[in-house]
């Protein structure tokens, strides 16, 4: 253990990856999403991607202490639970995409999904219907092929949740459940097929204190009356995590 800290601590960039992770726990902790719209673009910079997307889900632990225990009596458990279970089913198609795929595509791929969904977000999309069992099943089945490659376990999710009918509280308790529970059910499956590596874990490791704490924070400071301010700020965190963390290959 003391020797996986060691090379932990040489790792080079380890510093602003530990800022990065702060910033993506805190708008993470306010806003109820954006997380890994925020970590994945930055982080990749200094580690590869797979290592980038371990650490990520290992981090995700702290938010069983941190948002959960709030959110949990608001969410709504029978549609949350069947979006996670269709996620885990297509979860390793994906990671096996993270595993084979060239690690320059998979970060200009990053960057691209999290541009989208930007967009989407800031343009106010969305829908009218009322999603039935299939619907959200397809959701969770796409969120975790993506999820799974690239780790961004948020945008498809989002978007169905955020560009719903049902009430912002809701909305946002489903979000951070869904996210923090289907992280940490990754985890195994990235172990099965040989990404849990030690530069992760350790990195993982690292990164639960101040992930802990940028959510604690965000989650303290958040007032549902002032919730659009709180989106609009989360927006420009993720606007400049994609400039900065476009590939320049």
């Amino acid at each position: 253990m003391t020797d996986l800290f060691q090379a932990t601590l040489s790792m080079p960039g380890l510093v602003p990856v530990l800022l990065v992770t702060f910033a993506a726990g805190l708008v993470y902790g306010f806003a109820g999403f954006g997380a890994a719209l925020i970590y994945m673009p930055l982080a990749t910079i200094w580690v590869p991607p797979p290592v980038a997307v371990a650490g990520l889900a290992l981090s995700a632990v702290s938010s069983l202490v941190t948002v959960v225990p709030r959110a949990i009596r608001q969410v709504e458990p029978g549609p949350t639970a069947l979006m996670i279970g269709a996620a885990l089913l297509t979860a390793p198609l994906g990671i096996w995409v993270l595993r084979t795929a060239d690690p320059l595509a998979l970060r200009w791929m990053m960057s691209g999904f999290v541009a989208l969904t930007l967009a989407a977000l800031m343009a106010g999309w969305r829908y009218s219907a009322v999603p039935g069992r299939a619907a959200r099943a397809l959701v969770g089945a796409a969120t975790g092929v993506v999820g799974g490659a690239t780790g961004l376990t948020g945008p498809v999710v989002i978007l169905f949740h955020l560009g719903g009918q049902g009430s912002a509280a809701a909305n946002r308790a489903n979000t951070l459940v869904f996210l923090t529970v289907l992280s940490l059910l990754l985890l195994p499956q990235l172990a099965l097929q040989g990404l849990l590596s030690a530069p992760a874990i350790g990195l993982g490791l690292l990164q639960l204190i101040p992930y802990a704490a940028g959510s604690r924070l965000g989650q303290a400071i958040f007032d549902p009356s002032r919730e659009t301010l709180y989106r609009r700020s989360a927006y420009v965190l993720i606007a400049a995590a994609v400039v900065l963390g476009l590939p320049k290959g």
